[in-house]
């Protein structure tokens, strides 16, 4: 268990002690979850009343919060961010291995690092390179040629396929797939012929990439992730794709080839991007939402329906049919009133 003081935490996130500030502080909860030893935030104003009845012995808040007497205070600006650091330094999640396993395989020519740990059953191919502190997880797979910066972790069997490249820092979540094919094919005369897939996965730095994700490889040139993106489980990003700077995408969003993502975008759960187009930086889509042109004003862009009761789809489903007939009668009675 990890123990600091609210000072050191203080220190360490730039924010003001009000109260004790020996305090001790083990752990992190909710308002309503919280006991004594742990610390909690106030983000939202709706939980505002849960102030007086948490047990948590300090709270992160904004300037000019109000808090019941007794209880210390770390004041930040944005008391989310601030429960983020705090949660990252007294952070108790265990290691994807913490050595190398005596049953993983490590080809001769692969060049590891100072402090690697790979788990158990693990396959390391050929010229692979682990830098410094990067944690390979039970039964992974890093192709040949793969380069993997420091302290990158990979969770349980995750595969690399071959000449892929990962920044520092980066985090990548089970069952995640990097460096398939995309999908690349031509047709003669009715019957498929396979394109080679030559292009690579460049990921930077700071990159968090959720459970069973699936990244394809570039055609010929490369699949880009920039730095500080992040994506969630199951998602799809075909091969060509570019995603700019602290973008986040969630689950289950499909990206079709070579469009691209500008920097500080927001995608929704569920979201479809056609392949080819673009979308400018600081696009906020809400989710379900089916992106088939490009985007080139930032702002926020949806498209999905929301659910309704079985009896009004159907009969709006009904209206929809009949909304071409619906046109060609009133554009009729337009060219009348004209005549």
């Amino acid at each position: 268990m990890q123990t600091l003081t609210l000072q050191q935490l203080a220190d360490a996130i730039g924010a003001q002690v009000q109260g004790d500030a020996a305090l001790t502080v083990t752990g992190v909860a909710t308002l309503a979850s919280a006991q004594p030893g742990q610390i909690a935030f106030l983000a939202n104003e709706k939980y505002r009343s849960q102030l007086d009845t948490s047990k948590a012995s300090a709270v992160i808040v904004a300037p000019n919060i109000e808090v019941p007497a007794g209880m210390s205070v770390l004041c930040t600006s944005n008391p989310y961010a601030g429960f983020a650091k705090v949660a990252q330094l007294l952070d108790t999640t265990p290691k994807a291995a913490e050595s190398i396993h005596a049953s993983a395989q490590i080809h001769p020519s692969a060049k590891i690092g100072k402090n690697v740990a790979i788990g158990a059953n693990a396959v390391i191919a050929e010229n692979v390179e682990l830098a410094d502190n990067v944690t390979i997880g039970v039964g992974c797979y890093v192709g040949p040629g793969t380069r993997i910066g420091a302290h990158t972790q990979l969770w349980q069997h995750v595969v690399i396929y071959h000449n892929c490249v990962i920044g520092e820092h980066c985090l990548v979540h089970a069952g995640s797939v990097i460096g398939a094919d995309g999908f690349g094919w031509a047709n003669e005369g009715g019957k498929w012929i396979k394109i080679p897939q030559l292009g690579r996965v460049v990921i930077g730095n700071r990159v968090d990439i959720g459970a069973s994700t699936t990244i394809d490889r570039g055609a010929l040139d490369d699949t880009v992730i920039s730095n500080g993106v992040i994506i969630d489980n199951q998602c799809q990003i075909a091969h060509n794709v570019f995603i700019d700077e602290d973008t986040a995408i969630a689950g289950c969003t499909v990206l079709a080839g070579s469009c691209r993502i500008g920097k500080r975008c927001l995608i929704g759960g569920a979201t479809a991007i056609n392949g080819h187009i673009s979308i400018c930086d600081d696009v906020q889509i809400s989710g379900f939402s089916m992106v088939i042109k490009e985007i080139t004003e930032p702002g926020a862009y949806a498209s999905g329906i929301p659910a309704a009761p079985q009896r009004e789809w159907r009969r709006n489903g009904a209206r929809y049919r009949q909304l071409d007939d619906l046109f060609q009668r009133v554009k009729k009675i337009e060219k009348q009133l004209e005549q």
